[in-house]
């Protein structure tokens, strides 16, 4: 069961390091064509949330304590992250297609904007887990 265990462990974290670092990396720089990245981040985000939802059930079922507190925080953080996403950043993606310059300028201008907010978000996440076994 252990190999189960690890197997899961690694995934989450794998989508859950690509999914932040492409999102703090397209939001620090405008040039970055951030429609690239958005399919491979909501798949990584999917990844993320599904592995997590094994790792409560594996680890924190039933036990609702000071450590799980934090780790909820994190995961709507994360939620929100995705959300944010999906409305500034697929919204704007879609729009791109034939849109003129003037307009592919602004749209990406939200699609920048939209990384940056999931990206802080998102270390919000990442510090929740790396210390809610503190708590």
């Amino acid at each position: 069961m252990q190999y189960v265990y690890i197997a899961v462990i690694g995934l989450h974290v794998m989508a859950g390091v690509f999914w932040a670092g492409t999102t703090i990396a397209v939001g620090r720089d405008p040039d970055i064509r951030a429609e690239r990245f958005f399919r491979p981040q909501m798949g990584a985000a999917g990844l993320a949330f599904l592995t997590g939802l094994l790792l409560w059930y594996f680890f924190h079922e039933g036990a609702f304590g000071s450590m799980e507190k934090i780790l909820a925080l994190g995961i709507l953080t994360a939620l929100i992250a995705a959300g944010v996403q999906g409305a500034l950043v697929g919204s704007a993606s879609r729009q791109l297609a034939g849109a003129d310059a003037a307009t592919q300028t602004a749209l990406r201008a939200k699609m920048t904007r939209g990384e940056r907010i999931a990206g802080g978000l998102l270390v919000i996440t990442v510090l929740c887990m790396a210390t809610a076994k503190m708590f």
